[in-house]
């Protein structure tokens, strides 16, 4: 026997209103994945039309915010993949001279891809009482949305993302990436 889930729906009023309630969470997470204010309104454009057309996969009991978010980094993931095989450089030289030209180093390369991973996983050690209200500030939650969620008072929330703020400056002062 098999239990069927009631799946409920919200109006689409009430989805745009949650949407739009969204954008400026939405924004501030786009410019911390592009670094680029331009780039980080056509990310927010673009995921505001995926939203919207998606409408009808949400569903009511999950996180809106989630799950926009999710959309979000997804979109931006896609979008550096195809970028970088559009830039792939096929050397047709007989000597492979274009191979051999210095490339720019930064966060498109392997190693800047590594050292943001480490960065990841440095933020991962913390314990639980400073990594959650750390990463949902990163995630771009407000503090007051983060003290609803977490349970802990407003106060302690700033100071625990203070406090991981500044381990994980004291962490990386000696990481340089080359």
């Amino acid at each position: 026997m098999i239990n069927h889930l009631k799946i409920r729906r919200m109006s689409s009023q009430t989805f745009q209103a949650k949407l739009l309630a969204v954008q400026d969470n939405l924004l501030n997470f786009a410019y911390l994945l592009t670094s680029n204010r331009d780039d980080a309104y056509d990310l927010l454009q673009d995921t505001t039309l995926k939203v919207l057309d998606n409408e009808d996969k949400y569903v009511d009991n999950v996180n809106f915010k989630g799950w926009v978010f999710t959309i979000m980094r997804n979109l931006f993931i896609n979008n550096y993949r195809k970028m970088v095989r559009s830039n792939t450089v096929v050397d047709h030289t007989d000597d492979l001279y274009h191979l051999s030209l210095p490339q720019n180093s930064g966060f498109e390369t392997p190693e800047g891809a590594l050292a943001t991973k480490e960065i990841h996983q440095l933020i991962d050690s913390f314990p639980s009482d400073l990594r959650v209200p750390f990463s949902m500030h990163l995630a771009g939650y407000k503090y007051t949305e983060i003290a609803e969620a977490t349970g802990y008072p407003l106060g302690t929330i700033k100071s625990r993302i203070f406090f991981a703020r500044k381990r994980l400056q004291q962490e990386l002062r000696d990481f340089r990436p080359e």
